[in-house]
């Protein structure tokens, strides 16, 4: 897949797989034994050139994920996104607390305790911390020879001491492995038990890497970081947009602006202008609002009805039906100066989703607006978690850092009406003119694909 090869050229990977390549030595290869007709497992072992013959191409590879492939050393950190995103901060403070012990215990018995912290009375059909939040974590772990060196063989076998689930997609998605050889988790009616089956033949809320030092400091911050979002939001709220802009500086929310040139509606016109952003946070609008000093509304797909109330910009809500929403985007237009985000929903990754061309056809004085985002804590977007909680965990940042890139209007011989450029045309110029002032990749992929990945339904609240 395309988009899988573009993810592996980031610079999520790393050099450092020295470490491995030292240990390797110890354990050239893993003896194991298979009853379901798996061939026999090639040697595992790392050329200092790091070339194969074309024999080895035809031969099987049987390695083991945490040992030869991944640089972690501890299994926690993957432990605790499943805590946290599956079963929320209480589960997740837990598990914390119980790290001692599982240090205590050793890897056996630790593992044990993990597995069932993290996902006892967990529903099976809702667990999307395996295809939406791990995988990214783990393509941070892989270093690059190790990657190139499980890309040579035709067949890939994997083994793992860690629940299945949590690695097959990955596994099968990422580096193309066809058997995973991991414990199953036992369930009952649908929930699982937080026990393994001892036979083996296997869109997160976090931005960081949740060690157990990390996750500590997180759990201290937190009822400041509580105190801190709700002082952001009565300033996002009860305030003149010259005096919150200030006062969300001092308070960590640092806000700046890039080529500010506030285009106005034309000589003569009564139309607002229409700005088209990317679409990072709930608060994209907020943010051009005030680094504009002057107030604009914003059209919103699914958001939930509190972050409506807390607004402190006119927010409409749209249907997606494509005349109903033409007709309200219009209407807001003739009243002001409007923001909207047809990527449809949030992206956390250096993307940007296919933009629906439904603004392209409504005026010719459109604005790209480029939103770059930076937290340290936690993401103010969720694929299967609660959407009203989406800007309170965005606030509860301690410096989040927004970056807004005003670019220039459309020239007329790009707009649909009046350059006669079709609505596909006009709405993919928009999306690589976002992208290139961002250092973004431009994709096909809509906001039902991200759904669909991410959290099975069709991302509608």
């Amino acid at each position: 897949m395309p988009r899988i090869k573009k993810l592996f050229q980031l610079k999520y990977f790393s050099a450092l797989f020295e470490i491995i390549r030292k240990t390797s030595r110890k354990l050239p290869y893993l003896r194991l034994k298979f009853s379901q007709g798996i061939p026999a497992p090639t040697q595992f072992k790392f050329f200092k050139n790091s070339s194969f013959t074309d024999e080895v191409s035809n031969q099987t590879l049987v390695f083991h994920l945490e040992g030869a492939l991944l640089k972690a050393y501890s299994l926690f950190p993957y432990f605790m996104l499943v805590a946290f995103e599956a079963g929320g901060l209480f589960r997740a403070l837990i598990l914390l607390l119980l790290y001692p012990l599982v240090w205590l215990l050793g890897h056996e018995l630790g593992l044990k305790v993990m597995v069932f912290v993290s996902f006892v009375g967990i529903k099976k059909e809702k667990f999307r911390a395996g295809t939406a939040i791990l995988p990214k974590f783990f393509l941070e772990d892989v270093g690059v020879v190790g990657f190139d060196m499980v890309m040579k063989y035709k067949t890939k076998v994997a083994v793992t001491s860690m629940p299945r689930i949590m690695v097959e997609c990955f596994l099968g998605d990422y580096l193309g492995i066809q058997v995973v050889i991991g414990k199953e988790l036992k369930e009952f009616h649908g929930y699982f038990l937080g026990l393994m089956e001892e036979n083996m033949d296997p869109a997160t809320m976090l931005a960081f890497r949740p060690t157990p030092l990390n996750t500590l400091s997180m759990f201290i911050w937190l009822p400041f970081g509580f105190l801190l979002h709700i002082t952001r939001i009565m300033v996002f709220i009860s305030l003149p947009f010259k005096v919150s802009g200030p006062l969300l500086a001092f308070s960590g929310m640092i806000n700046t602006v890039s080529n500010s040139n506030v285009e106005s509606s034309g000589e003569g016109k009564k139309r607002g202008m229409l700005y088209v952003c990317n679409h990072r946070t709930l608060l994209d609008p907020i943010y051009l609002t005030i680094v504009m000093m002057k107030s604009v509304s914003a059209v919103t797909y699914s958001v939930s009805r509190f972050s409506e109330v807390i607004s402190p910009i006119k927010t409409v809500r749209l249907t997606r039906e494509r005349k109903t929403d033409e007709e309200t985007m219009k209407k807001m237009l003739s009243k002001g100066d409007l923001v909207v985000c047809p990527e449809g929903t949030t992206c956390r990754e250096p993307y940007l989703l296919r933009f629906s061309p439904l603004f392209a056809e409504i005026t010719d004085d459109i604005v790209p607006v480029a939103i770059k985002l930076q937290v340290s804590l936690f993401y103010g977007s969720t694929a299967s978690g609660q959407k009203c909680l989406d800007s309170a965990f965005h606030l509860t940042n301690p410096n989040p850092t927004c970056l807004i890139m005003i670019l220039n209007k459309l020239p007329g011989w790009q707009t649909h009406n009046a350059g006669g450029k079709s609505k596909f045309e006009v709405a993919n110029y928009v999306q690589r003119q976002i992208a290139t002032a961002l250092g973004f990749e431009c994709t096909n992929l809509t906001r039902k694909d991200k759904y669909a990945i991410l959290a099975g339904n069709d991302g509608i609240v």
